[in-house]
């Protein structure tokens, strides 16, 4: 059976991003604001910030909505706010369709996304063998191959792209819109064929790939999460800079 402690620990670095992408979209906002005064300004160079990420998304919507024969409409990323006063930094027109393939397109930006991060921050950054070096409870260790990182070729490229990849490719309101009505099917499924006798088949065909599946999403998360550590201290130290150098700040 799948474990528990990988299942927290998901859940728990998702937090941990969710929380984190807030912050961070909200004070570089902020932050351009401080520098520009002025919000249309602002908006547009936070969105050219964040243009590797919001590309990769948006990508991901289109590609997926193809893959699975889903017609797709108009494709932006471009900034605009929505009748509700939050921005959108871009969108993917698609047609109405089941839930299972709504779903999945919904889940494309978070799927492509953490396959970057897993594979750049292992293989180009060397992230991977910090993430042992915590997972064995080696603080010692991670904190030696920290410098490896920023001493890795294009280290600050890939960790800006990483960035903006990891700040843009979380699920939006609309892209979860399917999910619950998506897991609902799957479970009734599953409830179906356990009751039908296949309970144990499907726990000795679901339980590793499903295993290796969390293990590989919250690697991939904790890359991202790693980033977002990084970024927070110097965004908000920056954010301090401005305000006393402008006498302005920015309400949130």
């Amino acid at each position: 059976m799948l474990t528990v402690f990988p299942v927290l620990a998901l859940v728990v670095i998702l937090v941990l991003l969710v929380l984190s992408e807030r912050w961070i979209n909200r004070h570089l906002q902020g932050i351009w604001l401080l520098i520009f005064r002025d919000p249309d300004v602002a908006m547009i160079t936070y969105s050219l910030t964040m243009l590797p990420g919001v590309l990769l998304h948006e990508a991901s919507h289109w590609v997926s909505a193809t893959v699975l024969g889903v017609r797709t409409g108009r494709f932006s990323v471009f900034p605009e706010r929505t009748a509700d006063g939050h921005l959108r930094l871009g969108f993917v027109e698609t047609e109405r369709t089941d839930v299972v393939r709504e779903a999945l397109i919904g889940a494309a930006p978070l799927l492509a996304g953490a396959t970057i991060l897993g594979w750049v921050g292992a293989q180009l950054l060397g992230l991977g063998a910090i993430g042992v070096a915590l997972a064995q409870g080696d603080l010692a260790g991670a904190l030696v191959r920290l410098p490896a990182v920023f001493g890795a070729p294009d280290a600050w490229l890939w960790l800006y792209l990483l960035f903006a990849i990891g700040n843009a490719m979380l699920p939006s309101r609309s892209d979860q819109r399917a999910w619950l009505p998506a897991l609902g099917l799957v479970i009734v499924l599953l409830g179906i064929l356990t009751w039908a006798g296949f309970g144990g088949l499907l726990s000795d065909w679901l339980a590793s790939p499903a295993l290796a599946a969390t293990v590989a999403l919250a690697g991939a998360l904790s890359v991202a999460l790693f980033i977002n550590a990084l970024a927070l201290p110097l965004i908000w130290l920056l954010e301090v800079v401005l305000v006393r150098l402008t006498g302005l700040k920015v309400d949130y």
